[in-house]
């Protein structure tokens, strides 16, 4: 046992618990190497704080998953004094495909798996907050969607947001360039609000993956989504879902500021959005008990979207789906 397993006080290094496992989880497998990126901290109104420098890795050795992430804010927003931490972050991880469990002393809670998507919960002792986590792994392995919401309580105080790439080996010179190349790119899409085409009709579709709540795959499923502006600031969109699951809707959504509504005429919610992020949560029609909570992540200029799904009947989360949805504006 460590002196922090016995005192409960953070000696700087990670709680590591061995578990006897010869080979890491899938998930472990997937995310292995070194992530980084230049996020951007929001404040709850969605308004741009700063930049958070980072790299970060999971790496399992001998049984025990140790987590590390390197971090530097730069910026003058009111929230840097909270989330300066003025050490890096190193805590344990319990590796598996149901539960990642975080045992400190950086971190403590789980995440739990869905294929190339991970939905954490845990506390941050050192930030003093409560963060719900998505990361999504895209394709092509080495690009990942990332969110943290932090919290109060029950009340949302900021959220991070960014994309990370993956590196090897990120000491090499010319992998160095790159990292910069890429650290810019995010430093300049990182405050870019949430719009999508407000002139140009269009569609975005893709192939999204469907997972049980008991972490499974059910299949895949096509979406297509039909993007109609009716003005500057007011969509008609009819979505379609076919394969796995199945549905037709149609809402229409309005953006205001931060903000966006869905008022009907088959599903009603609304949303906020941080950065390139947003997220939403979407109550089908009048006798439907269904429900989605999601985000939808400008990946770039392209107006390509990262989407993820949790959908719920009632209130019991039943389905995680998630893809990557392409832009065609319409001739």
């Amino acid at each position: 046992m460590t002196a922090t397993e016995e005192t409960g006080v953070s000696t700087g290094g990670p709680n590591l618990v061995s578990t006897g496992q010869t080979e890491p989880s899938e998930w472990q497998k997937k995310i292995a190497g070194e992530w980084v990126s230049n996020p951007s901290l929001f404040d709850a109104e969605g308004v741009w704080q700063a930049y958070e420098n980072v790299a970060r890795a999971s790496e399992f050795s001998d049984g025990q998953t140790r987590y590390w992430m390197k971090t530097e804010l730069e910026g003058a927003g009111r929230l840097r004094n909270r989330f300066e931490l003025g050490a890096n972050f190193d805590f344990g991880v319990i590796d598996s495909d149901e539960n990642r469990v975080y045992t400190g002393p950086d971190f403590y809670g789980t995440g739990q798996p869905y294929g190339l998507f991970v939905d954490a919960h845990y506390y941050s002792p050192g930030w003093q907050v409560d963060l719900r986590t998505w990361n999504h792994v895209l394709p092509d392995m080495e690009t990942q969607v990332y969110s943290s919401v932090l919290h109060d309580g029950w009340t949302v105080c900021g959220v991070f947001n960014g994309v990370y790439k993956k590196y090897e080996d990120a000491t090499a010179p010319d992998v160095q360039a790159q990292i910069a190349d890429w650290k810019a790119r995010e430093r300049q899409l990182g405050p870019k609000p949430h719009v999508l085409p407000t002139k140009q009709r269009g569609t975005f579709s893709g192939v999204f993956e469907v997972y049980d709540v008991d972490q499974t795959k059910r299949g895949d499923m096509k979406v297509t989504v039909q993007h109609d502006p009716l003005s500057l600031t007011r969509t008609r969109q009819s979505i379609t879902w076919e394969g796995a699951l199945e549905r037709s809707y149609t809402i229409e959504r309005t953006r205001m500021s931060a903000n966006t509504v869905y008022e009907g005429p088959d599903a009603w919610g609304n949303a906020r959005s941080y950065g390139r992020a947003l997220f939403n949560s979407i109550h089908f029609g009048r006798d439907d008990v269904w429900k989605l909570k999601g985000r939808e992540f400008l990946l770039d200029e392209t107006n390509t979207l990262a989407v993820t799904w949790e959908l719920f009947r009632g209130d019991s989360l039943t389905h995680v789906a998630y893809g990557v949805l392409d832009w065609e504006p319409s001739a």
